[in-house]
């Protein structure tokens, strides 16, 4: 009777983790669990909403920024490939920043940034979970409609639920949202339920195939639960906001530091650089360290010489601050795409001959 038991019961599923079991746990639910706590200790107790929001800006959030220009100018190789972006892009991105707040306002600057930023995080957490269909192996780095539909009807929806809100600040800044009906959040909602429980049947159809990649799953379970909560259970903009933001940023951190170990892990790799030396996998300690006080020290500077010059007013600081973040944007469009075998190698889900 054990024998047919065992015989019937469906198959482990399969853990293909990116580095190892505490690791990849570690960052799938590691970084949710602290956007999840920054978004219930928020909306609990409103008064630390600032306390909380400070300590993700300078632990995570100009970490997260700066951890971009490892990849593209803290080694020769990297700035070589990378000049436009370093060099000539932000003075683009200046240009354009200012033009607009110019001539339409300096609401607009908040307003692309509330939705643009949604993009932005939508398109990161779909390109983690393409990184853990290919380290699941060939047969699934295929395009699965129903975890494409997941990935992007869920977030969807929170933006137009957010939309239909009409808050009128967002980060104490004045914005102007789009005019989205009950009812389009609605049919928003519907389909987001009905992909996700398509995505889920699919997922429980491949355990009893013994195909079911379990890293895979639980990341997207990650996904889906913090787009839900930060964009529609929790009532505030700010608050859920804060939730994804805090999310988003460890995780792209966490990432930034794993692609660099893996490069410089790499046979063909060179190894004389300070990077290549920041990069040991047992110097984590150091590498965090030093980032993070590159990235600490340039913000400080930037709002030391604005207070120095007087230029304090909300537009000027608005443009600096979201100079930077549009830069980031535009860069991390071009320099992640996990279709490009160079960047499959540094998460090691390259394919093998």
């Amino acid at each position: 009777m054990q024998t047919a038991l065992a015989t019937n019961a469906a198959p482990a599923p399969t853990f293909k983790w990116l580095r190892s079991p505490g690791f990849d746990l570690g960052f799938i639910f590691g970084c949710a669990s602290i956007g999840l706590l920054a978004g219930a200790i928020t909306a609990t107790w409103p008064a630390l909403f600032v306390t909380v929001l400070v300590l993700d800006m300078w632990l995570l959030g100009y970490h997260h920024v700066g951890a971009t220009f490892t990849r593209t100018a803290f080694d020769a190789e990297s700035l070589k490939a990378n000049r436009f972006f370093v060099i000539w892009l932000p003075f683009i991105v200046l240009a354009t920043t200012v033009t607009i707040a110019l001539v339409f306002g300096a609401w607009t600057l908040a307003t692309v940034y509330f939705y643009w930023q949604w993009l932005h995080y939508t398109r990161q957490s779909y390109g983690v979970a393409r990184i853990y269909r290919r380290r699941a192996g060939d047969d699934m780095a295929r395009v699965d409609w129903s975890e494409n539909a997941v990935i992007y009807v869920v977030p969807l929806w929170g933006i137009l639920s957010r939309s239909s809100q009409a808050p009128e600040t967002f980060l104490n800044l004045p914005i102007r949202t789009l005019a989205v009906p009950p009812e389009i959040v609605e049919i928003a909602a519907i389909a987001a339920i009905v992909v996700v429980a398509v995505w889920a049947w699919r997922q429980v159809v491949a355990w009893r195939e013994g195909r079911m990649a379990g890293a895979y799953v639980l990341y997207m379970l990650s996904h889906i639960v913090v787009f839900a909560t930060g964009y529609v259970l929790i009532d505030d903009v700010n608050y859920g906001w804060l939730t994804i933001n805090v999310w988003h940023n460890a995780q792209y951190i966490v990432l930034v530091w794993m692609a660099n170990v893996n490069r410089f892990k790499a046979p063909e790799a060179k190894r004389d650089g300070f990077m290549a030396w920041l990069s040991r996998e047992e110097r984590w300690p150091t590498y965090f360290l030093v980032c993070f006080g590159i990235s600490s020290a340039f913000y400080a500077v930037m709002q030391g010489t604005l207070t120095a010059l007087g230029l304090t007013a909300l537009t000027v600081t608005l443009i600096a601050y979201q100079t930077l973040n549009f830069h980031h944007y535009v860069v991390d469009s071009f320099i992640w795409k996990v279709r490009k075998p160079k960047l499959q190698a540094h998460f090691g889900i390259a394919r093998q001959g």
